[in-house]
């Protein structure tokens, strides 16, 4: 399968050493040097993971990152000048999955690009196979990847990034008990910055979103001293 990337870069001479860091990999890289033609390149179809600039001509690139994740979960590698302790948090934070300052390795950059997509294959099989295995699955849930969304009982439940990614962990393996740790791993770009309870905080919001579409069930099972589990169906 051809991959295609986006590289949003207004320099040309980083744009090229990017282009030929990728090609070498085998990978097809599409060029945009501004925010809106990057949003343009990104409605007109869909690319396997961004490479962004932060400081673009004609705005940030913080402001694409947090509209491109209102209505998709492609992979973002953040490449910037602004390497700033506080820039790095705020990307993160706004839903990219990696953070690599100017000046930077090109080979390395290469490495990371495919560690992300490697990681977003296996989310994406683990699913496919947990739909496949649990016919039921669709009784309660429907998962939109292209789209990022995720409906309980027919309706579109309106979630932020971090409640998307948990329950999407959750989905792929229905009535497995998955510890904080692990949810943390599935649902945060970096673990290591945030906190165990933070798990608890966002499956309380996700249970208050569920309960508002069907009070009679609560999917989200907690396994005290464990960690958390999901049911994804009523039993057959």
């Amino acid at each position: 399968m051809l991959i295609k990337i986006l590289l949003v870069e207004d320099e040309p001479s980083i744009a090229e050493i990017v282009q030929f860091a990728l090609a070498s990999e085998g990978f097809q890289t599409t060029w945009r040097a501004s925010a809106a033609e990057a949003e343009t390149a990104l409605t007109a179809q869909a690319y396997n993971l961004v490479v962004l600039d932060l400081g673009l001509p004609d705005g940030s690139g913080l402001e694409v990152l947090k509209r491109l994740r209102r209505v998709s979960e492609v992979p973002v590698i953040i490449l910037s000048a602004r390497d700033a302790e506080l820039d790095r948090v705020l990307g993160l934070e706004l839903g990219a999955d990696d953070f690599i300052g100017k000046p930077f390795s090109p080979r390395e950059l290469a490495a990371r690009v495919k560690a992300i997509l490697k990681r977003a294959n296996r989310s994406s099989a683990a699913i496919e196979a947990a739909t496949a295995d649990h016919p039921n699955l669709n009784r309660w849930f429907e998962l939109d990847e292209s789209r990022a969304s995720i409906s309980f009982r027919g309706r579109s439940l309106a979630l932020t990034r971090y409640e998307y990614l948990l329950l999407k962990t959750l989905l792929a393996q229905p009535e497995r008990v998955f510890s904080r740790a692990q949810l943390m791993d599935g649902a945060w770009p970096d673990p290591a910055a945030s906190f165990e309870r933070s798990v608890d905080t966002h499956i309380k919001t996700l249970r208050a979103k569920l309960r508002e579409i069907d009070p009679s069930v609560d999917p989200i099972r907690t396994h005290r001293g464990l960690g958390y589990s999901l049911r994804t169906g009523d039993a057959a």
